[in-house]
């Protein structure tokens, strides 16, 4: 039954709680019988061999459990910038967040970007704030943060009883209630009480700000809330309900998750707030016979139609596709289409995840998430469905990589091994690429970071046993123009014995900050489609080869005016080879540019420290956009160029006695001053 399950993802900043926080859920839903810590390599969704030694979660990793009667499927992301694809990609699949803030630090650096990739796919969510019994814990500061960062609408549904060492539990202010929690029974026995004397003012106070916006979106609850009526617990729900789905404003709960403090309510709030699957907007998707976008309504009645929004590979059975169903259902042995491929394929088992283990499934129906064995050509963002109603799902769109290092075999026979294995690794991780250096002749892979390569590179090395040397990181440039231009480029070869012609016109802009754009404005009429098929294939084949320095392109739109096309002798080969062509010399024309990633970084420094962290950064080309003042430490927001960073983590630990820390992210391609002669 679709009001009876929840698709939810835990969200936010490295450290912040959220694997500690998953492992308390599933103990208290019965799933798991012992409590795993992350401190000790134990946790249950951290189950790969490096998130255990690192202590940070790597892969996105689902499991579901029941609560209430109610499903509960669950996606515990990275927190670490480097990983953002796999936050990216469970955001887009889910319907409602949990995201964690710590009490001390409130919204750091990493609980912004995700913040923003779950404004971007419009996802309900609750706020739980973790780590109340920190030094420097603040409820209502870290309300306050998220008010303040994104204009979000705090709404208190607890308040906490004491902070830092004497925090005991949550006044519940719905019900207005005490409740504690025994560290004998590991939080399990709950002691309900009313609310004390010296709490209850501001208890009282505290709910009225509640009611007082919840009000504000329902005339029923601020007519009896004005005569001062009593308003029902199931009414005030209610409204709580519809408020967080429709995004009007958060609610706020608190806890310890590491001292098994306040987690059951917040089990008891994903299922009360958070959005079944049918509650959401139906999904968008591009029907592509009639060439118009449709909606998808989530019914199990449905033609069948899904996303593939993750793949993993697994030594035993091949490639796991991580499927969110959208509508109608799929049951082992049947056949799918792959709707972008135009292929058929057969789904040999259905499984259910928890972590990395599975229970298999006689059927996998609209709204739920699964995983499907035996898909061959499924890759991230695929939609699969049926023939009948051929439509394709919003794909998914990653960051681009900035940052590379050249690897090499140690033996010939690891040669075969390592391409393999780079393949597999791409089709898991969209942001992860492999390429030969034309110039040089090396293998190049390219990531988000240091900390994403060097994951990598010991997993081909410990995972698959691949012998590899490293290089050191380079940073990955783009190609890109300055300048609009026109060009007719012209094709006549006799190949064969036969002759094969084309001619095509395009027209090359900038296209700032907004990608690789290809249109083509010229009619089919009498042209065979393979000919704009080839036209199109030779343009987008072009934007991965460079223009002067084999350097991928980016922010160049291009747009087909003109085709001549001769039924005798054109060709589709000769259109590509064309199309290449047009796309070199039209781009040459343009003032060709080389462009350097800049990045975001977010210094977090302890306030004696921070002069020279900033100037080191000044020192490497940065420039500081703004700082903020928490209790205990100072962050500095700032833009520097990614070849500058190298070796910053060392220089920065070194001046502030090893207390500062920093993350950085990919912000946006900057032309490079002197281009590559300038480093």
């Amino acid at each position: 039954m679709l009001s009876k399950m929840r698709n939810i993802g835990i969200m936010a900043h490295i450290d912040a709680g959220k694997t500690t926080t998953t492992e308390r859920i599933l103990y208290y839903t019965g799933k798991i019988h012992r409590i795993g810590e992350i401190d000790d390599g134990a946790a249950t969704m951290d189950w790969m061999t490096q998130e255990q030694e690192r202590g940070i979660t790597i892969q996105s990793a689902a499991t579901t459990t029941y609560w209430r009667d109610y499903q509960i499927n669950i996606i515990d992301t990275p927190g670490h910038v480097d990983f953002t694809a796999e936050v990216e990609r469970s955001l887009r699949v889910l319907d409602g967040a949990v995201a964690v803030l710590c009490a001390v630090g409130g919204v750091q650096p990493q609980t912004e970007t995700v913040w923003k990739q779950a404004d971007e796919y419009k996802v309900p969510r609750l706020c739980f704030v973790n780590k109340m019994d920190r030094a420097g814990a603040d409820f209502f500061g870290a309300m306050k943060d998220v008010q303040e960062k994104f204009g979000a609408v705090p709404l208190a549904i607890q308040i906490p009883i004491g902070a830092e060492s004497n925090f005991e539990g949550v006044i519940d202010l719905l019900k207005m209630k005490e409740y504690r929690f025994d560290p004998e029974t590991e939080g399990e026995k709950i002691t309900e009480s009313e609310i004390s004397a010296e709490r209850l003012e501001q208890a009282q106070t505290w709910r009225e700000k509640m009611i007082d916006e919840i009000a504000s979106h329902n005339d029923e609850i601020a007519e009896l809330f004005l005569m001062g009526e009593e308003i029902p617990l199931e009414t005030l729900k209610a409204e709580i309900r519809r408020g967080t789905i429709n995004r009007d404003f958060i609610p706020f709960l608190c806890g310890s998750a590491r001292k098994n403090t306040a987690v059951q309510p917040l089990i008891d709030a994903i299922v009360d707030y958070l959005p079944a699957p049918d509650e959401v907007p139906p999904a968008k998707a591009f029907h592509t016979k009639k060439e118009e976008e449709v909606e998808i309504p989530c019914v199990t009645s449905g033609t069948p139609c899904g996303l593939v929004f993750k793949i993993q590979y697994d030594r035993e059975a091949g490639s796991l596709c991580y499927v969110r169903m959208y509508s109608g259902k799929f049951k082992p042995g049947e056949q799918v289409f792959n709707v972008g491929k135009k292929k058929r394929e057969r789904v040999n088992r259905i499984l259910r995840m928890h972590s990395n283990k599975s229970e298999p499934l006689d059927c996998v129906e609209a709204g739920d998430i699964a995983v499907f064995i035996g898909l061959k050509l499924a890759q991230t963002g695929d939609t699969i469905g049926s023939e009948g109603m051929p439509v394709l799902l919003e794909d998914l769109h990653f960051p681009e990589p900035v940052i590379s290092v050249s690897i090499e075999p140690e033996t010939l026979s690891d040669r075969d091994k390592l391409k393999e294995t780079l393949e597999i690794l791409s089709k898991e991780d969209p942001t992860f690429t492999s390429r030969d250096d034309a110039e040089t002749g090396q293998l190049i892979i390219s990531g988000m970071g240091e900390l994403h390569l060097d994951v990598l590179v010991t997993r081909m090395k410990d995972d698959f046993k691949v012998g590899a040397r490293v290089g050191n990181p380079q940073v990955t440039y783009r190609e890109s123009i300055t300048q609009s231009t026109d060009h007719t480029e012209t094709f006549d070869r006799v190949i064969g014995g036969k002759q094969n012609t084309a001619q095509i016109s395009i027209h090359v802009e900038p296209n700032q900050n907004a990608g690789n754009t290809y249109t083509c404005n010229v009619k089919k009429g009498d042209i065979p489609g393979e000919i704009f098929d080839a036209i199109e294939s030779g343009i987008v084949n072009s934007f991965g080869s460079g223009i002067q320095y084999g350097y991928p392109c980016t922010d160049i739109a291009v747009t087909v005016t003109d085709i001549k096309y001769d039924p005798l002798t054109s060709t589709t080969f000769a259109f590509e080879a064309c199309a290449v062509a047009a796309f070199d010399e039209a781009c040459r024309k343009s003032s060709a540019q080389i462009l350097e990633p800049v990045m975001n970084v977010d210094i977090l420094s302890p306030k004696e420290f921070v002069g020279d962290a900033m100037s080191l950064v000044t020192q490497r080309g940065g420039i500081i956009q703004s700082m903020e003042s928490k209790p205990s430490t100072e962050v500095v927001h700032a833009q520097a160029p990614m070849a500058q960073m190298f070796g910053f983590s060392t220089s920065l630990r070194s001046v502030s006695q090893g207390r500062a820390s920093f993350g950085m992210e990919f912000s946006h391609f900057q032309i490079k001053p002197g281009g590559l002669n300038n480093f």
